[in-house]
């Protein structure tokens, strides 16, 4: 039986860099896969960029309407595995679709995403919550604070100050300096302090 993965952590942990890897890994033995990312991820077009390097187009881009269970069903029916990276900006019915893609095509779904946005205390991203809830497999990736602790917040930063609210998506217009960073919960307490 397919199973659904939600594979998480803190920006900066590996987590497009493990995606392409199993994409590598499947098509090195001669397995197709659908590499999917949100439309609202522009910040590299169709692209999966990682910090170090590799790169991979995708297969498609997913509005918040679309319905992926029937998508994959037309045109990825065959496909050996369904990736899924930014998974946190999935619909909650998207990601009870791509259950259904486990479940009726038989296909295993590999999502990565953040668990928690920025602001630490609205409850996340809807996409990875219900992910959490309904997960096969769930696994935290994991990366290191600026201080050397593990690193479980994400956090902006605005003109070099940290920032704990506004919208989940903040596009760079040019005329702020807009940067994130993962840090420990210490770290974060610290510099929300200053930003005061």
């Amino acid at each position: 039986m397919a199973k659904l993965y939600f594979r998480y952590g803190a920006m900066g942990c590996g987590k497009t860099m493990q995606l392409l890897q199993v994409a590598f890994n499947y098509e090195e033995r001669g397995h197709q896969v659908c590499v999917i990312k949100p439309a609202t991820d522009i910040k590299n077009g169709t692209k999966l960029l990682t910090r170090i390097g590799p790169e991979r187009e995708t297969d498609f881009c997913f509005s918040r309407e679309m319905n992926l269970f029937n998508e994959i069903k037309k045109k990825y029916r065959k496909a050996h595995c369904i990736l899924v990276d930014e998974a946190q900006f999935l619909t909650p019915r998207q990601a009870d679709e791509l259950m259904r893609v486990t479940i009726e095509l038989n296909i295993p779904v590999m999502a990565y995403g953040l668990r928690l946005n920025f602001r630490q205390d609205d409850g996340g991203f809807e996409g990875a919550t219900r992910l959490l809830q309904i997960a096969h497999d769930i696994e935290e990736l994991k990366t290191i604070c600026e201080c050397g602790k593990k690193a479980t917040f994400n956090s902006r930063w605005l003109n070099g100050k940290l920032v704990a609210d506004g919208p989940d998506i903040l596009i760079d217009d040019g005329t702020n300096e807009i940067k994130y960073r993962a840090i420990c919960p210490a770290c974060y307490a610290k510099y929300l302090k200053e930003s005061e």
